[in-house]
């Protein structure tokens, strides 16, 4: 009776252990490249900070001084709050920019496409400018019926002050880029659940609130701290409205007493630190809204140490 044993399907070619151990080599390489790499990174740093210490000029004594000075904590406090009310404008309006956006109807959609594409298309120090000087095309501001009777009007220079300018400047812009954030996060919910919470009888504002808003905010948390921060920075635009904000705090210390540079390093520290605080509660609310998902970081982590001890345990293959 002939032998019904098979032989193996396929032999490994006769380098294939030599180019396994080639490949095995390539992470100590690529390793050994990495700290190199790091001790160059590390020295450059080095010198970066003993310049910065060594050298008289910065003048780090002033710096510090003006760092901890009422009247640049005065503007940081202005700074923070033109900073939550411009957001707090920006959401709201990038809301409702969105939902316009959705709806069925072709000329709500056309008006909120047409606002985005204008208030996001002209440079946010230009907007700042036009509010600013509103009053030069509108000197008096009234509430009345349209080509009928005039209610009460008031002066343009009273009712849009430089903070008002500012809030409007910063708000609308903003408005623009959250209504593409947001509806970018309600088109990432899958159509099937708003069907299956519309079969169920639920309204639209509760399957909008307790449905697809839950889901969507996974998306739109990450990119709105972004802007928060992205916020915080761009209110230094409004010291061309004379409105005295952090930047322009520093910068009328610096017109009088000639420290253009220690005053502009105390103010960035301001800007930093707020910045740093800002960008960790960004973490601790993504990773909230992130419960139950996977974590990036975590994960690349995890998938590291698997695959490096799935290489260091997997049996090796045995030459006939």
């Amino acid at each position: 009776m002939a032998n019904t044993a098979t032989e193996p399907d396929a032999k490994a070619p006769a380098g294939d252990g030599l180019d396994r151990q080639l490949l095995q080599g390539r992470p100590h390489q690529r390793h050994g490249g990495l700290w190199l790499t790091a001790a160059i990174v590390l020295f450059a740093i080095f010198l970066i900070s003993y310049s910065l210490i060594t050298n008289p000029r910065f003048e780090w004594n002033v710096v510090f001084g003006w760092f901890t000075s009422e009247r640049l904590f005065t503007g940081l406090l202005r700074t923070l709050g033109l900073t939550a009310i411009s957001m707090a404008v920006g959401i709201v309006v990038g809301v409702l920019l969105a939902l316009a956006r959705l709806a069925p109807n072709a000329v709500v959609a056309g008006t909120a496409a047409f606002l985005v594409w204008l208030f996001r298309g002209v440079p946010v120090f230009v907007q700042l400018l036009f509010w600013g000087f509103i009053a030069a095309i509108y000197p008096r501001i009234a509430v009345g019926v349209p080509f009928g009777p005039e209610f009460f009007s008031v002066d343009a220079n009273v009712l849009i002050t430089p903070f008002m300018a500012a809030i409007l400047g910063l708000g609308l812009n903003e408005g623009a880029y959250m209504s593409e954030i947001v509806r970018a996060g309600l088109l990432s919910v899958n159509r099937g659940q708003t069907e299956a919470a519309t079969a169920l009888g639920m309204r639209r504002f509760a399957i909008l609130s307790r449905v697809v808003l839950p889901q969507a905010m996974k998306i739109i948390i990450p990119p709105t701290g972004n802007q928060t921060i992205s916020m915080l920075k761009t209110t230094s635009l409004v010291s061309v409205l004379a409105f005295p904000e952090l930047l322009y705090s520093a910068q009328l210390v610096y017109s009088a007493n000639f420290k253009t540079i220690p005053l502009l390093i105390a103010a960035s520290m301001w800007y930093l630190l707020v910045t740093s605080i800002l960008s960790l509660g960004q973490y601790f609310i993504e990773r909230h809204f992130n419960r139950g998902g996977i974590t990036p970081g975590r994960s690349t982590r995890r998938t590291r140490k698997a695959k490096a001890e799935n290489s260091r345990t997997a049996p090796q293959e045995v030459q006939p």
